[in-house]
């Protein structure tokens, strides 16, 4: 049986056929007058075999969100998955996978150099206290460590 159509690109992606860790175009939308933005899966772990802590999800969260902002002026978003298995990364324009990839890999080195998760505190966060700066840490060692392979999405 063929799954129905759904709205959202990520609920038509057969989760089977990929191979984590990756980086892939998920969405590319032109706005109104003209912009482009494009959504990128960044896929930490296998999808339903494997996911991220919730502490590491939002602490690399924060890390990548003010770390990225340092190498691009194209940042809009990085937003964790609900499934915990990865983030999607919206760009403003149209930068290729490698491209983007040497954002990701330039922010998560500057995540292993971090002495505190930025904005980890009840003024700045609406879960304060939910944040794991070693388990970020060793979120992006290991999705560093597999390099070579973001731009191959099924094995």
């Amino acid at each position: 049986m063929t799954p129905k159509h759904m709205n959202v690109e990520s609920f038509n992606l057969d989760h089977r056929t990929v191979s984590a860790p990756y980086v892939r175009v998920a969405d590319r939308k032109e706005l109104p007058h003209g912009d482009v933005i494009t959504k990128y899966d960044v896929r930490f772990t296998q999808p339903n075999v494997a996911h991220l802590d919730m502490k590491a999800i939002h602490s690399l969260e924060h890390l990548f969100a003010e770390a990225s902002r340092n190498h691009s002026t194209s940042v809009i978003d990085f937003s964790p998955m609900g499934c915990q298995t990865g983030y999607y990364l919206i760009l403003q324009g149209e930068p290729d996978v490698p491209a983007t990839a040497q954002l990701i890999e330039a922010t998560l080195t500057d995540v292993l150099q971090a002495v505190e998760v930025p904005a980890a505190n009840v003024v700045q966060c609406g879960w304060g206290e939910n944040h794991s700066l070693a388990e970020a840490k060793a979120a992006a060692q290991a999705f560093l460590a597999q390099r070579a392979v973001w731009e191959q999405v099924t094995a």
